[in-house]
């Protein structure tokens, strides 16, 4: 029998942004759970919500302060259980986020660890002596910005942050750190979630010496770093190979809850898909995870094509889990959207896409609805990074904006307050009930492609093999014993012709912009094609 998650499909809720029902602006678990239906309506396995515990929100929930309590912002643990309860009878899994790495400075864990060098939780946290100098131990930066050691008088020495100074770095080294997130987790499963994100999962363990980095080797067409923190080879500050082993222990755990899983966010520029690779090979450690790899700016068959063969040739048995949008980067409508000349044809070409690709599958919310980046004003941000950056960067609360659900204004059924971040206009008109309404709408578009895909074994776990073609043709066969289905896309704004040789019978309805006469496969802007008698087909394309 097929684990559930392998080729799964699963929706991220970002809370603060999904559905308010107490009228303060910002998104919580009634909320949620009031608009399950439209969720379970796309016919997607698990829901995945980003935090929802007890924290400050200096960066919006993934600075924790108490890892087994409910932020009251999003409700209590009764709703928390309550909607467990209903997803489950909807048939929706709920995999919620984990942030091990590091905690809130407001956590009882590191207030007890600031305090002095002796007391029971002195090395629960990453600590170090400065130089003689005075200056920090090493050249770590912050993801955010900045040095990533924070001073301490009563300690008199630093400590490590790898984002925010709110956000100190638990120390992994340390066993009893280890058996505490553990239990954490365990505290979870016994509630009846169906498995974690596990957010940096390559972060857990820095290097024991504390070497500094080397300077990143950068192309020198590149322009200069937004941020410095781009200009190192991260290879002391993350991604260390004691890492490897308390997966593991996850595993293990988690295999103790049948049914149950994990995905990892690994977030490496230098080698991102060998750590998925390894984290998720040999079936004792993670279940799958994803990176940042299909979350830029790339849109080419060589960047899709390259990614999955170096996963799966690094690992035989490994799982991936792809995304093209989450809470963290631009959304691809928006960064995709010179590759195209319409933008509806380009969001069913990019879920078409990634429900092809071999692996299990992250929606983001309002991808469903082709929303594109909103262009948030300064005096509307509330992201550290984009008003530390800005206007280089302008931060991520362009893809976090709330949920527009009804026709009408802003806020569109969010909220009956001032939303926590303002609905734009470009939102409002993709509303849900407009494109409910509307048979040929981005949203209906969905339902019809995941259930289609559920009846196709090949898509959901078969084996991936690409076809030799130019850009920008991305052709590849998706293969298992029910049956073969030959998948072309072509990713240009511009009509363009296929050669496909053994074809007994035509693209399938679901395809776009796709004819075919005898061998000839014509393929307009965007256009896609499945062919679901796949076996004996060659495709050919030499640009």
């Amino acid at each position: 029998m097929r684990e559930w998650w392998r080729g799964a499909v699963i929706y991220q809720v970002y809370p603060r942004s999904f559905q308010d029902t107490n009228g303060d602006g910002v998104g919580d678990l009634p909320g949620i759970m009031r608009r399950l239906d439209h969720i379970a309506s796309l016919g997607v396995d698990a829901i995945w919500l980003s935090p929802i515990f007890q924290s400050p929100q200096a960066d919006m929930g993934y600075d924790v302060s108490d890892y087994i309590e409910v932020d009251r912002l999003f409700g209590t643990m009764e709703d928390f259980d309550a909607l467990i309860e209903r997803a489950h009878a909807l048939g929706l899994k709920v995999i919620i986020d984990q942030v091990l790495s590091h905690t809130s400075d407001q956590h009882p864990w590191f207030r007890e660890s600031r305090l002095n060098r002796t007391n029971a939780r002195a090395d629960w946290f990453v600590w170090a002596d400065p130089m003689k100098d005075g200056s920090p131990p090493n050249n770590w930066p912050s993801v955010f910005g900045g040095r990533a050691w924070e001073w301490n008088p009563s300690r008199g020495q630093y400590y490590f942050h790898n984002f925010l100074i709110e956000q100190p770095d638990l120390n992994f080294h340390n066993p009893k750190v280890q058996d505490a997130v553990l239990d954490v987790m365990r505290f979870w499963l016994e509630r009846g979630v169906d498995g974690f994100r596990l957010d940096t999962v390559n972060y857990y363990f820095h290097d024991a010496q504390l070497r500094s980095n080397p300077p990143a080797r950068r192309p020198e067409h590149l322009p200069y770093a937004v941020n410095p923190y781009d200009m190192q080879e991260h290879r002391y500050s993350k991604s260390q190979p004691e890492n490897v082993e308390f997966l593991r222990k996850v595993r293990k755990l988690l295999d103790r809850y049948p049914n149950t899983t994990s995905v990892g966010e690994v977030g490496d520029s230098h080698k991102a898909v060998p750590l998925m690779a390894e984290y998720t090979s040999g079936g004792d450690k993670l279940h799958m995870c994803y990176s940042f790899e299909f979350l830029g700016d790339g849109f080419t068959a060589e960047h899709f094509r390259s990614r999955i063969e170096t996963f799966f040739k690094a690992s035989k048995d490994g799982w991936p889990c792809w995304s093209f949008s989450n809470h963290d980067v631009n959304r691809h409508m928006s960064r995709w959207a010179k590759h195209s000349q319409n933008p509806a044809e380009l969001g069913r070409q990019a879920v078409a896409l990634l429900t092809s690709f071999k692996g299990s599958v992250c929606i983001y919310q309002g991808e469903e609805l082709g929303l594109p980046e909103a262009d948030i004003l300064y005096e509307e941000l509330t992201d550290p990074p984009g008003k530390r950056f800005w206007p280089e960067y302008k931060g991520r609360d362009g893809c976090r904006t709330p949920m527009p659900w009804d026709e009408g204004e802003a806020p569109n059924g969010f909220s009956d307050g001032k939303p926590w971040l303002p609905v734009k206009p470009e939102h409002s008109a993709l509303n849900v009930t407009r494109q409910n309404g509307d048979e040929a709408s981005l949203l209906n578009f969905y339902r019809q492609l995941i259930a289609w895909r559920k009846q196709q074994d090949a898509l959901v776990s078969g084996d991936i093999t690409f076809f030799k073609t130019a850009e920008p043709i991305l052709a590849f066969r998706r293969k298992s014993e029910d049956g073969d289905v030959v998948c072309i896309f072509n990713l240009s704004p511009n009509a363009l012709n296929v050669t496909v040789r053994g074809a007994s019978v035509g693209p399938d309805e679901i395809s776009q912009n796709a004819e075919f006469d005898r061998e000839q496969l014509s393929l307009g802007p965007n256009g896609f094609a499945y062919f679901l008698a796949g076996a004996g087909i060659d495709v050919g394309y030499a640009g």
